[in-house]
């Protein structure tokens, strides 16, 4: 029997869930205060038996304030822990790998996958992605710089983005 725990902290963006196996990985996350949104998103093979709510979730919670308060930086060491096949699961660490500040597109995420004819593959990555935030799906543009879909709402893709846009002046 796996137990995991799950918080939900108040965001500037919106409520923000994360749920955490007992070793600190997290297992989903994203934009809602709803569980329901979360669990379906992780793979059958990790789905934790029981999900205890938690008020802090010590390293998670911690990266996640300081990530929506500027510290861009602070999920990059994360553990993260997702199921999917070969490619998914090289795809999702190379997301990891882009920059803050810095998104790609589809197309030139596939190639830093290593497989640039993949471009579809690569924004079912994105898609399947149970991680958001942790395995910055955010960073990954349509052609142009159109936003593309996003699960949890284009408002929320805009501002993330914006968020880790640099100033200008």
């Amino acid at each position: 029997m796996s137990i995991a725990h799950w918080s939900t902290t108040d965001t500037r963006v919106g409520p923000f869930t994360a749920i955490v196996a007992a070793d600190g990985a997290v297992l989903a996350s994203g934009w809602t205060a709803d569980l329901d949104e979360l669990t379906p998103q992780i793979s059958p093979s990790l789905l934790p038996s029981e999900l205890r709510e938690k008020r802090d979730l010590g390293a998670v919670s911690t990266a996640i304030r300081r990530y929506h308060e500027g510290e861009l930086d602070a999920i990059d060491d994360i553990p993260v822990r997702q199921r999917s096949g070969e490619f998914l699961q090289h795809a999702w660490d190379v997301l990891r790998t882009v920059p803050a500040g810095k998104p790609v597109t589809y197309t030139e995420y596939a190639s830093l996958a290593g497989r640039p004819a993949a471009v579809r593959a690569a924004a079912s990555a994105c898609a399947r992605n149970a991680a958001a935030l942790f395995v910055p799906c955010h960073r990954v543009l349509r052609i142009g710089g159109a936003l593309g879909g996003f699960r949890w709402g284009i408002d929320v893709k805009r501002w993330l983005l914006d968020h880790e846009t640099p100033y200008r002046a």
